[in-house]
């Protein structure tokens, strides 16, 4: 219908696409682009290194994920869900050679889900070796993966919560490492409450999920690979299929709901 579920960028970004705005059933947008404190922060992306090119950070001459195509763009029904969605054909650039380094064939579904009241993205990313070559490896900071910066007024006061209860490991500061099914982030969002979860599945390499979280200075959730510890190499003949889905409500969410959701995802993919 008339209702915005999502805003996707791509055309004009200088380094790389994004889901640049996420709103929630009663149209709360809980993302933030490009804050003053870390500029490339790009709300909810994707970024990894590859072959020791940084995607992530955009300072030092970064890699670019250049927009190549969409395919399959769709508005329809799924079931008994109104769905909107494409697929997205994306080249990782070196930007000092110029050379191809990965290509990515990113599909991106969102829904509004009338029996749990929420927002669902869905996010596949297929990661694959480009032709001529025999392999890459991806690498990257103990936060690189598909990451969320929220709202200004969500960086403070909120709460994370993890389908196994884990607080995780300490890497510095505020800054955590749990292993679970699906990381969720409770906040205050301009003075409403909200909740947000990712959902890593269960085919994932690497399964359950490494969720990076901080609270200070500000609030960030990343579903990651633990590249920092664990680089991974990519060979032609076997590209890494990634599958994640973001769920937003209003209001503070209980686990039972959160975890209801995971799996109807899970069952439904």
């Amino acid at each position: 219908g008339d209702r915005n579920l999502l805003c996707y960028r791509y055309d004009d970004v200088p380094f790389k696409p994004y889901v640049q705005k996420l709103f929630s059933p009663s149209g709360i947008n809980v993302l933030r682009d490009a804050p003053h404190d870390h500029l490339h922060h790009h709300a909810l992306m994707y970024a990894v290194a590859v072959d020791g090119v940084n995607f992530w950070e955009e300072q030092t001459e970064p890699g670019r994920q250049l927009h190549k195509r969409f395919d399959d763009v769709r508005i329809g029904e799924n079931g008994d869900k109104s769905q909107a969605g494409f697929t997205e054909q994306i080249d990782w650039i070196n930007p000092r050679s110029r050379e191809l380094l990965l290509k990515e064939s990113r599909t991106i579904k969102v829904c509004h889900v009338d029996d749990v009241n929420a927002t669902l993205l869905s996010w596949q990313s297929t990661l694959a070796v480009p032709p001529g070559k025999k392999s890459m490896t991806l690498t990257g900071s103990h936060y690189f993966g598909l990451g969320m910066r929220f709202l200004e007024s969500m960086d403070t006061g909120g709460q994370f919560l993890n389908a196994a209860d884990r607080t995780g490991d300490v890497v510095r500061g505020t800054e955590r490492i749990a292993r679970a099914d699906w990381c969720g982030y409770t906040a205050e969002a301009d003075g409403k409450p909200v909740t947000i979860a990712i959902f890593g599945h269960p085919e994932n390499l690497r399964h359950p999920t490494h969720w990076f979280t901080m609270t200070a200075p500000f609030a960030y959730l990343a579903a990651t690979l633990n590249l920092h510890k664990e680089p991974l190499e990519v060979t032609s003949d076997n590209p890494v299929v990634l599958s994640y889905a973001v769920a937003v409500w209003d209001g503070r969410i209980e686990k039972s709901k959160i975890d209801q959701v995971y799996h109807q995802w899970v069952e439904g993919q």
